[in-house]
């Protein structure tokens, strides 16, 4: 059992083992994973966290890459979540961040962690929450969360980070999908990366025409910009962070921050219920409970709505 009073206390100081041992705590899902939570909770929501999402092969971790340095620069800590496909023998992460992002790997004020989906739907791993809330605690000034790649149903990042970045790239089919409902919707900052190839003008424009189909903004409401970069050679990345800082200050003076973040740990708490709940369900198969109410139903006694409503019942008072 690690002491885990310590591993926070070293966690704070910026020492990279601590930080890592209360990730892999967190995904683990170990026994020592409340007290984890507990420790941290005084000592978060002080970072503003960053998701970046888009198709593979837009240059999410390239893009990532040049965020990192653009901040490193400006003296903040960065923390960096990249998820990764699962290994569906290992169940760990396929692709390693650290490799790609190997020019911060020597920074201390950088800590960079590849997290595997392990199945998750989304574009994130289920941990990837607590994990936000450890580099919190741990001191990082932003947090960079890049999604796992998987197309139009990566939408989840949108619930769980302050500002949200859709990327782009010319000549991969994204003109299509700028039409559809999916992905492209969730953004509060666009970027269209790789802009020196044919095709990044029309790319920008069919984005633009987009965001202005249906827009039914009111005066002061945040009109997502888009911003065209060449993330391989930094080019436009200050423009990025400087869409990025407008966004955080629109939300800070209009409370859509704060109302962010309670929504996200709302969430939180949902999602941690529901997995409880559901274990416990797990626990009653063969359980005579759930025999009788399976009897009572096949004999048209009790349908199943309110079979399910007296075992949540009888879950929640034992």
């Amino acid at each position: 059992m690690q002491d885990v009073s310590s591993l926070v206390a070293l966690a704070r100081e910026g020492r990279p083992r601590a930080v890592a041992r209360l990730i892999s705590l967190v995904e683990g899902a170990s026994p020592q994973l409340r007290e984890v939570m507990a420790a941290l909770a005084p000592l978060t929501g002080n970072a503003y966290v960053v998701g970046l999402t888009g198709s593979p092969g837009v240059g999410k971790s390239t893009s990532t890459s040049a965020l990192v340095t653009a901040y490193r620069k400006q003296g903040k800590r960065v923390g960096v979540l990249a998820v990764d496909p699962s290994s569906p023998f290992s169940g760990g992460a396929l692709l390693g961040d650290r490799v790609r992002m190997s020019e911060h790997a020597s920074d201390p004020g950088v800590y960079i962690r590849s997290m595997a989906t392990r199945g998750h739907l989304g574009g994130l791993a289920w941990a990837a929450p607590q994990a936000i809330r450890v580099l919190d605690a741990a001191g990082c000034d932003v947090i960079l969360v890049e999604t796992v790649g998987v197309g139009q149903s990566e939408v989840e990042i949108a619930s769980q980070a302050d500002t949200s970045v859709v990327l782009l790239a010319p000549g991969m089919g994204d003109g299509i999908q700028a039409a559809k409902a999916g992905i492209l919707e969730i953004g509060d900052v666009y970027v269209v990366n790789k802009a020196d190839r044919d095709g990044a003008d029309a790319t920008a424009r069919e984005l633009n025409h987009m965001l202005g189909l249906g827009e039914s903004r009111g005066p002061g409401d945040w009109r997502p910009p888009i911003v065209k970069t060449v993330a391989a050679r930094a080019e436009g990345v200050d423009e990025v962070v400087e869409a990025l800082e407008k966004h955080r200050a629109w939300m800070e003076e209009r409370g859509v921050l704060a109302e962010r973040r309670r929504a996200r740990a709302a969430r939180e708490v949902e999602t941690i219920a529901v997995t409880a709940l559901r274990e416990r369900i797990g626990d009653l198969h063969g359980d005579r409970r759930l025999s009788a109410l399976a009897e009572r139903i096949v004999a048209g006694e009790l349908d199943p709505y309110r079979a399910a409503d007296e075992l949540v019942a009888g879950l929640t008072q034992g």
